[in-house]
């Protein structure tokens, strides 16, 4: 899945006159030099970390809002609608059904009931 979403950036690239980002060269660099693993591979390696410099990129896919990366919990928050998204592997899940609601989300439901 991440090989066909950098081509589809790399083909993007290619048409424009801008240069590249550092994330956008990254992301070409690492699908051209691994090599595809197995099993055993993945289960040797550590998990990988959330690369921050993807928070330029990546927006809640309900309210189209920057999210913040907090680092204690491992997530993607949206303040505004009090949701966070899980980070597994250093990917983000960012399907809507995945995301939990925050603790601030909830005191101002019971607070909007009263």
């Amino acid at each position: 899945m991440l090989s066909g979403v950098c081509a589809r950036l790399a083909s993007a690239l290619r048409g424009t006159r801008a240069p590249p980002s550092a994330v956008a060269l990254r992301c070409l660099h690492a699908s051209s030099s691994r090599p595809s693993a197995d099993k055993s591979d993945r289960t040797e390696k550590p998990p990988r970390a959330f690369d921050q410099a993807l928070l330029e990129f990546l927006v809640c896919p309900l309210s189209k809002k920057p999210l913040r990366y907090e680092a204690s919990t491992n997530e993607l928050i949206n303040e505004e609608l009090g949701i966070a998204y899980p980070i597994i592997d250093g990917i983000p899940n960012m399907i809507p059904q995945a995301a939990r609601m925050t603790h601030q989300n909830k005191k101002q439901e019971e607070v909007e009931q009263h």
